[in-house]
């Protein structure tokens, strides 16, 4: 592919930054655009609920394989060049879902998006390379309360898609806009400045992709296959044979996948253990909440009766919270450092759980929890993503991220097992309808999950602030301890 010229003025960083938006923004909103209207596309493809649910679980599956892989491989061959290849992977899969007329087509196209987990540690990484250091945490923050935002914007503008046109624009709309990132990401976002030599190690890519696709295979199955059931034991004593053997193999390589050392620095893991503990509740409400706030309050005798419109409205405070929020991180962290913005954000999110398990029966309360959440995920969101970046090499930007990232994803794919477990007990033949008291049980598991990513948050090591690094010189890899007081930016 022809690039401009190396010699050629690089773009500004703004402009660098308004096309990385675009394509996040893309990406996010494909997140969340299925699952509200997966009843709507069961009907119009012909298929079953059991196969409906491919259409989340291929999509999960491609993006937890992509994420990390992709992140590597764009620390190695550049990161522009990779995040061109992931836009056009999004645009591609986008165009097969919106001419899709079967279950069958729909499953592989979602598999192709999937392949947009790439995009986030690689934008992070551009983010890292190309901005003063006096601005990485602030865009950070915004990338990353776009990411949040996109996900409640899904949920908020699938229904009047269907509603008003048909299941083939909740596609076409993304792949305009993910074709025009790509254009521009390949005119004006230059050459990776930071590359980290050597191959990559594909032995070591295969066990990391194993272990992840059987894990997250389990865990998303085992509400329908059973827990109990030979598959998912199968499919968890696989992961538990393939991880520790991916270790050994990065350990002993000269030139790893993922480079355990990073992995084991005290900001690093602390903050991934955050982020495999805030994902279990952050991705289980934006299921659970809109299906609850459904459910027909005439048959089940509870729920708000909303249609899938109205049921993305009542997320439109979280929406709006994360947004702000996520903005506002980083001067916040300016004053008090990113460690206690996480720590904010992990906690605000806590009373947010607690008021919907004590009452999710008037409109006013989920409003209020909505709004009480979307300032958690806001705040805890940018400052994990920060606190990584600003803690590893910059060689190796794009793999962190994308390890968090998917962490965050494996987090949330237990909470939301469990979760689909604890409102399926309470189903039977004469009544196919989860019980109320199924969603109490479940905000409370939330609740307990923030209160530990919390406590998990006090281990992200403290260090004594220090000067902010000259703004024009490219931001230096800051050891694990420096991570929390890293100059948070306006």
């Amino acid at each position: 592919m022809p690039r401009r010229p190396a010699d050629i003025t690089r773009p500004h960083y703004n402009v660098i930054f308004a096309v990385l938006l675009v394509g996040i923004a893309a990406y996010s909103v494909l997140q969340s655009l299925v699952a509200p209207v997966l009843s709507t596309l069961i009907v119009d493809l012909h298929t079953t609920q059991d196969t409906a649910t491919w259409l989340m679980t291929a999509y999960l599956l491609a993006a937890s394989v992509a994420t990390p892989i992709l992140g590597r491989i764009g620390d190695k061959v550049g990161k522009e060049r990779m995040l061109v290849i992931t836009l056009l992977a999004l645009t591609v899969g986008s165009g097969v879902a919106a001419v899709s007329h079967s279950v069958g087509l729909m499953i592989l196209a979602r598999a192709i998006q999937g392949l947009g987990g790439g995009l986030l540690p690689l934008s992070f990484g551009i983010i890292r390379d190309e901005f003063p250091a006096s601005k990485v945490n602030s865009a950070i923050g915004l990338g990353s309360a776009t990411t949040a935002v996109g996900g409640g914007v899904g949920l908020l503008v699938a229904g009047p898609i269907v509603t008003h046109l048909d299941y083939h624009w909740l596609f076409w709309i993304p792949m305009v806009l993910t074709a025009i990132a790509t254009v521009a990401c390949w005119l004006w976002v230059p050459e990776s400045p930071v590359r980290t030599p050597g191959r990559i190690s594909w032995g070591a890519a295969g066990l990391l992709s194993a272990w992840l696709v059987m894990l997250l295979l389990g865990v998303s199955e085992g509400p329908t296959w059973g827990w109990g059931s030979t598959k998912v034991l199968a499919l968890f004593a696989g992961a538990a044979i393939c991880l520790p053997l991916w270790i050994w193999t990065e350990l002993r390589s000269s030139q790893p996948l993922i480079d355990m050392r990073m992995m084991r620095m005290p900001a690093v893991w602390t903050t991934n253990l955050v982020a495999l503990l805030f994902g279990v509740g952050m991705y289980a409400v934006m299921t659970f909440l809109p299906q609850l706030v459904q459910t027909s309050k005439s048959v089940a005798g509870y729920g708000l009766s909303a249609s899938i419109t109205q049921s993305g409205v009542y997320l439109l405070p979280m929406t709006v919270g994360m947004f702000l929020l996520g903005i506002a991180a980083a001067p916040l962290a300016r004053r008090i450092g990113l460690k206690a913005v996480l720590l904010l954000g992990c906690a605000v999110s806590v009373p947010g759980f607690v008021a919907l398990a004590l009452g999710h029966a008037r409109g006013w309360e989920i409003y209020t929890a909505s709004g009480l959440l979307g300032v958690g995920i806001g705040l805890a969101f940018a400052s994990m993503s920060a606190i990584v970046v600003q803690s590893v090499p910059a060689a190796q930007v794009g793999v962190a991220s994308g390890m968090n990232a998917n962490i965050r994803t494996i987090g949330g794919a237990i909470g939301s097992s469990v979760a689909a477990s604890v409102l399926a007990s309470g189903i039977s033949a004469a009544n196919p309808i989860p019980k109320d008291s199924g969603y109490t049980h479940v905000f409370w598991m939330l609740a307990g999950a923030s209160v530990f990513a919390a406590l998990a948050a006090l281990l992200i090591p403290t260090a004594r602030r220090r000067a902010a690094p000259d703004v024009a010189s490219a931001p230096a890899p800051l050891t694990g301890d420096q991570a929390d007081e890293a100059p948070a930016l306006t």
